[in-house]
């Protein structure tokens, strides 16, 4: 049963709760068109929203720099990473901000007669601080400590710790009953100064804005302040904490108790005796390299609306399978300027991180976009890049780096050979990882079929899937107009399958064929010359239109990474929560095994077997997008 005030009475609405703001839009409006004496009711509603707005813009802006994980990596105080169960329970994270402004309407509406709030008065920003010091501070910490008792943490701040990662939405993350306290917090010294008549709106905006923004600071899981600041001005150690100092409290709950000054642990006797030596300890070894990954996976970015599925932009939308959402439409133009400025300036970027059975996995970034792959001049500037990136990770000790999507392309770099080519000593290993991507895609092909259509039938993928099938005897349609291209692939198969390989010009020879394996687009009337029932195996990119409705779909050849994986809590591109392109879990399958060959280049048939085995080993397990469209 759920304490009293334990859960928001607006739960239930999802979503729909920021109609809640509505009432406050509504009177603004309202006020604006009656008489005089209402603007003052007006005025106070649109401050209310503009707070509000600006509230969240701080915590945002906080979460956003938390996560750049390429400027905070060697400053992070915790080390594991946020999973999707703590981004979930803390989704709710801005609810506290819709209650204080309740509270703040509520306050204003009891007292607008013995309140005139100028512009500006600097007496208010005295009375403001001495207030917070000598009231909020102390209050808080008491009360705070009593929140670590027994009852008060089981049914109400147990909450707030169940984040195991420090995040600046963590701040926001508590109980109904908590916020109703903590808005009475910072309520006091905004309501006492403004009826000793020194408030002012710079006052209130300063103080509320100010306020979140150490509870960010707080809780933002990196290390920002420097020692030598303590060092220069020992005594400001006990005016204002670190985020050093307040993750303590997250992992030895009995100390460091106070808001924002820890002079009131020293006071209390609560002050975590390693808060100072621990704290000077990260700020030092901040500019040291940490933990060298045993596997960098390295991506690029696909499109505009998809950089923006980036987890340091939006962390609720990044959690969830990349889709186009209204909302980011306003957004493109900025990133339109972000590509060029990253074309100009910008290098290889850590992005993500994910442990798996103690070895730490990362996702490095080319900050190139899709279409640029596709442009000539900028090929040479990609592969620098790329090669920038192996010989970084070859340095560090990296032991596996795979290519991703693009940055192993044929045209590009010959699948990732000209790298290993032109570093033969290269100790960190080359992986382009479509061994398990065509083992994905050919354990899903039914062993009782017997002739499949295949397009782009001469790609990497194409070859090894036409070679494999027509080992199981399988008749395989090769929509190719290179008869040179098809005679090549043919005579890699042994001699007595050479005539399970069969060379096709039109999508009509494909009429009485229900399994299309799709690896060049297609389009909708290339479709419709499959029978009904089809299933569309498709390796291509982007997928195709799942346009017939009689037939069936699969999606990119994909992998769910073993359930022992921690830290992940966002998704890759399309892909579900936990689940990973299969050229990825193929590097990941080549580092857990500690294979010492480079995967570059042309596929080898013979090792489809061992890698598929290797995966299911440790396991990974494919995923099957099958869709039928009703």
């Amino acid at each position: 049963m759920e304490s009293s005030l334990s859960t928001w009475p607006w739960d239930y609405l999802g979503s729909f709760k920021y109609l809640l703001y509505g009432p406050f839009i509504a009177k603004w409006f309202y006020s604006r068109s009656q008489e005089e004496n209402n603007m003052k009711e007006a005025t106070w509603c649109l401050h209310i929203l503009i707070i509000c707005l600006l509230r969240c813009t701080i915590h945002s802006a906080w979460n956003t720099l938390s996560n750049m994980l390429f400027l905070t990596r060697n400053r992070r105080i915790i080390k594991e990473g946020v999973d999707f169960k703590q981004v979930d329970n803390e989704w709710d994270w801005d609810n506290f901000i819709l209650l204080q402004a309740m509270i703040g309407s509520l306050g204003f509406y009891m007292l607008q007669d013995q309140i005139n709030l100028p512009l500006w008065d600097f007496r208010g920003f005295l009375a403001i601080i001495v207030l917070h010091i000598t009231i909020s501070e102390p209050l808080y910490y008491f009360l705070h400590k009593c929140f670590h008792g027994n009852y008060l943490f089981n049914n109400y701040h147990s909450l707030h710790h169940s984040s195991p990662v420090p995040q600046p939405f963590t701040a926001g993350h508590a109980t109904f009953f908590e916020h109703i306290i903590l808005g009475g917090i910072i309520g006091i010294p905004i309501l006492g100064s403004c009826l000793l008549g020194y408030g002012s709106l710079t006052m209130i905006y300063g103080y509320v804005l100010i306020f979140d923004w150490l509870r960010c600071l707080g809780h933002c899981n990196f290390e920002i302040i420097s020692h030598q600041l303590f060092e220069a001005i020992p005594f400001l150690k006990y005016l204002i904490y670190t985020p050093t100092y307040h993750s303590l409290h997250h992992t030895e709950k009995e100390t460091n108790y106070c808001l924002f000054m820890p002079i009131f642990d020293v006071l209390g006797d609560t002050l975590n005796p390693k808060s100072w030596e621990m704290h000077t300890k990260l700020s030092i070894e901040s500019g040291k390299n940490g933990r060298v990954p045993d596997f960098v996976f390295l991506a690029h970015v696909v499109d505009m609306t998809s950089a923006m599925h980036a987890p340091f932009l939006f962390r609720s939308f990044a959690s969830t399978p990349f889709c186009t959402r209204l909302f980011l439409l306003p957004f493109l133009p900025l990133v339109f300027v972000f590509m060029f400025v990253m074309w100009a300036y910008s290098k290889v970027f850590l992005a993500t991180f994910y442990n798996l059975r103690g070895r730490l996995h990362q996702t490095w970034v080319v900050p190139r976009f899709g279409f640029q792959y596709f442009l000539p001049f900028a090929a040479e500037g990609i592969n620098n890049q790329i090669e920038q990136a192996i010989l970084r990770a070859d340095k560090l000790g990296v032991k596996v780096i795979s290519l991703a999507a693009l940055n192993k392309n044929e045209a590009l770099n010959g699948g990732g050979t000209l790298f290993v080519n032109k570093h033969p000593n290269l100790k960190v290993r080359v992986v382009h990882g479509n061994t398990l991507t065509a083992a994905v895609i050919l354990k899903e092909i039914p062993q009782n079929v017997s002739e499949v259509f295949l397009t782009g039938a001469t790609s990497k993928l194409g070859r090894v899937i036409a070679l494999y099938l027509c080992r199981r005897q399988v008749r395989v349609l090769m929509l190719t107009m290179s008869t040179e291209r098809f005679q090549k692939i043919q005579k890699e198969a042994p001699v007595e399958y050479q005539k399970y390989l069969v060379q096709v010009t039109k999508y009509q020879a494909a009429k009485n064929c229900k399994a299309w394996i799709v690896g060049k687009w297609i389009t909708p009337r290339e479709q419709s010359y499959a029978p009904k029932g089809t299933h569309f195996h498709q390796f291509v990119v982007p997928p195709i239109l799942a346009f017939r409705r009689d037939c069936t779909y699969g999606d990119l050849a994909a992998m769910r990474l073993p359930e022992d994986v921690q830290g992940v809590s966002s998704c890759e591109y399309t892909m579900e929560r936990g689940v990973v392109h299969a050229c990825h879990a193929g590097g990941v399958v080549h580092s857990l095994e500690g294979w010492t060959h480079h995967e570059v280049g042309a596929i080898d048939v013979n090792r489809i077997d061992l890698v598929w085995d290797a995966a299911m080993k440790h396991g990974l397990k494919p995923v099957s997008f099958l869709k039928k469209i009703d």
